[in-house]
């Protein structure tokens, strides 16, 4: 009669369980519900494809680069492992909703005297003297605890919610590794450029300075100008090696992006580097796009997420946690006695229930801790939405901004040279001077420089638009496995101390 009411009590405690949550529903804050229908620079709204963006700039060389650090980058393969630990938690948290099966074996071997115990006063001392006892037992053991108000069930999911959290870091890392490679990758370009350039201005203005010397000896020209001249040449001869450390410092920057060193970096940029500028307006699609496209912003809501589970989880600590107990086996004097299960089998089965009356305000504490915890995330998620929405405007801004700032140093370019070849005819023509050639022949360099410049700016610009809307810019893309040598070569069974 006992056994059937523990049986009936236990189905009715598995038929609730799962079915009660105390987490508090989920709520989207208010700023983020209120997100704009459309962003306030927006030029094309279609939909939004960043799939490998960058190799619209028709670049063999920076595609290499990108698919090379999205593969070695380091930042990246910590970032993975950090994935396989989140996920190997959430399992470890499953692990409280299954039951536990445990398999025992126990030998019991004791020797007691029977001397001053009742029967050690046995009638002409022909008795033994002594009680041996050896016992065998077989069993299986199993414990399982019924989840009634969610305890394991909400602390699981918040778990998940973690592992989520931290799968969209692994693409925070890898959208920030791509993001810095192609900056650096411009740089590259913009500084070969400009050393280019400083070389040949320092050739004209060498010319410069020597003719304008020439013509103070003769009294030809005034001593502002001489100085004026030969400032300029000094100038331009103290930026060439700042320029050449600051190559030297982009290439370096490249070589740790790729997990590499310097010489095969420098074997990638052997390559001719040719960039092909982008004009056109990036798609954007629609601001709430970025709740789901932006790896921060996903994974400020599930670490939100998760907060609000774990509220249910500590609010499940102050009801009764029913628990099943269950054993099966046999025993026996020797093991032989101890295998024969048919005759010498053993069963037990319990049900208890734990419920907390006093623990010192322990569990209400961590309540108001939980809500604590949910409300800082909150106030984090809400920040993460506003911060993207506006660094996509920004974004669109300043790209705007840099397409027209490049468009009208191309003009100036344009009419620079017209007129260098304007002063190239007049001197061809005995009609004009050598030393307006060069001063134009160096304001073309100069405007050149300017123009360099600014299509690394238009470059970077439109990478901002990208980075600010997120997505997933090289989904197929792993990390390699890190290869990992022994720290020296030695005998085996040898620790390095």
């Amino acid at each position: 009669m006992i056994r059937a009411r523990i049986l009936a009590a236990t189905a009715m405690l598995a038929a609730l369980s799962g079915c009660i949550s105390l987490a508090p529903e989920p709520e989207v804050p208010v700023v983020t519900a209120e997100l704009p229908e459309q962003y306030l620079y927006v030029e094309n709204a279609g939909e939004y494809r960043p799939e490998a963006w960058w190799t619209a700039f028709d670049d063999p060389v920076l595609d290499t680069l990108v698919a090379r650090a999205l593969e070695s980058n380091l930042d990246i393969a910590e970032a993975a492992a950090r994935v396989e630990q989140a996920s190997a938690q959430a399992r470890l948290a499953r692990s409280a909703l299954l039951p536990t099966v445990v398999f025992n074996r126990d030998t019991t071997s004791s020797s007691t005297p029977l001397s001053g115990s009742p029967f050690g006063g046995i009638a002409g001392g022909g008795g033994p003297d002594r009680i041996e006892n050896d016992t065998f037992s077989f069993g299986v053991g199993a414990a399982y605890e019924l989840d009634l108000f969610g305890r394991a069930r909400n602390d699981l999911a918040a778990t998940r919610a973690d592992a989520l959290a931290v799968e969209q870091n692994f693409r925070s890392v890898q959208l920030a590794v791509a993001a810095e490679t192609i900056s650096a990758y411009f740089d590259v370009v913009d500084t070969r450029r400009q050393i280019e350039l400083t070389v040949a201005s320092l050739d004209v203005l060498q010319d410069r300075a020597a003719r304008t010397q020439e013509r103070f000896a003769r009294g030809l020209a005034q001593s502002f100008e001489l100085y004026q001249i030969e400032q300029e040449l000094r100038a331009a001869q103290a930026a060439l090696p700042q320029l050449e450390s600051a190559l030297s410092a982009h290439e370096g920057r490249l070589a740790i992006l790729l997990g590499t060193y310097r010489p095969e970096v420098e074997s990638i940029l052997s390559a001719p580097l040719i960039p092909t500028l982008v004009f056109d307006a990036v798609p954007v699609g629609l601001p709430s796009d970025l709740l789901a496209q932006r790896p921060d912003v996903a994974a400020a809501w599930a670490r939100l997420e998760a907060a609000r589970l774990r509220i249910g989880a500590r609010r499940a600590e102050r009801y009764p946690q029913p628990s099943l107990v269950a054993s099966f086996g046999s025993q026996g004097g020797g093991v032989g006695s101890a295998l024969n299960i048919f005759d010498n089998w053993a069963a037990s089965f319990a049900l208890s229930m734990v419920a907390p009356i006093f623990d010192g305000g322990r569990i209400s504490a961590n309540i108001e801790a939980a809500r604590a915890v949910y409300a800082q995330n909150a106030a984090a998620y809400t920040r993460s939405v506003i911060t993207a929405f506006a660094e996509v405007d920004t974004a669109l801004s300043d790209y705007e901004e840099q397409r027209q700032r490049y468009l009208l140093i191309a003009a100036q370019l344009t009419e620079a040279q017209s007129s260098l070849d304007l002063q190239r005819r007049r001197f061809a023509a005995g009609v004009g001077s050598y030393t307006a050639y060069l001063d134009a022949l160096r304001n073309v360099y100069q405007v050149e420089s300017s123009l360099s410049g600014a299509a690394r700016a238009t470059a970077l610009s439109r990478l901002n638009v990208h980075r600010a809307l997120g997505g997933d810019w090289a989904p197929d893309s792993q990390p390699l496995p890190l290869e990992m040598r022994p720290l020296a070569d030695g005998p085996a069974g040898d620790v390095m101390p």
